[in-house]
């Protein structure tokens, strides 16, 4: 049985719920009530989208992802930025995202390796590491903002998780398989 995964951090509770006021001020927005607003308890920093994966592949992930992760310390990534953005011909999203994007980029570099050594592909093309706040079909009505609200939100990077995404009544629904905590040298959050 192959399954939909992608790495990504996850997103406290506390920050979660400040996304969700930005997410809330923003349905003005969303004149033709196209977009499909992503519920708090979902959120997440997506780092990685991988292909269909087996099970057997998901060991083979964590196992790799233990050894490569061991040398990261814990950081802080400050979520500032709203945005809206097509990813492909049929979606877009309404997202959060970071205005120094260096340290979520070591990172991917490191989860590049871990799936490339798991021999697992991924989707690396024009990839931007964001907390999704909405989807919405690309022919859509959501009138972008000439001025977005003031983001100012801070998010730990202290563990990664592989998720599973599954198609659900009310979005999609995830399922954490493995979590690696960062914890090497003396970073601090």
């Amino acid at each position: 049985m192959d399954i939909r995964a992608f790495f990504a951090l996850p997103i406290p509770e506390r920050v979660a719920r400040a996304l969700a006021d930005y997410s809330d001020a923003l349905c003005e927005y969303d004149r033709g009530l196209d977009a499909t607003w992503v519920d708090s308890s979902s959120y997440h920093l997506t780092l990685c989208f991988l292909d269909e994966i087996s099970l057997d592949q998901v060991q083979q992930l964590e196992q790799e992802a233990r050894k490569v992760l061991s040398d990261v310390a814990p950081f802080r990534v400050p979520l500032d930025t709203l945005d809206y953005y097509p990813v492909n011909p049929q979606l877009s999203l309404v997202a959060a995202l970071t205005s120094d994007p260096a340290p979520l980029a070591d990172l991917q570099q490191k989860l590049a390796q871990v799936v490339e050594r798991a021999g697992v592909n991924y989707h690396e093309r024009g990839f931007r590491p964001h907390v999704t706040l909405g989807r919405l079909p690309s022919d859509n009505r959501f009138n972008v903002p000439e001025t977005w609200p003031d983001l100012s939100e801070t998010a730990p990077a202290d563990s990664v998780v592989l998720f599973q995404s599954r198609p659900g009544e009310r979005g999609s629904v995830y399922t954490p398989l493995f979590d690696i905590p960062l914890s090497a040298g003396a970073g601090s959050l």
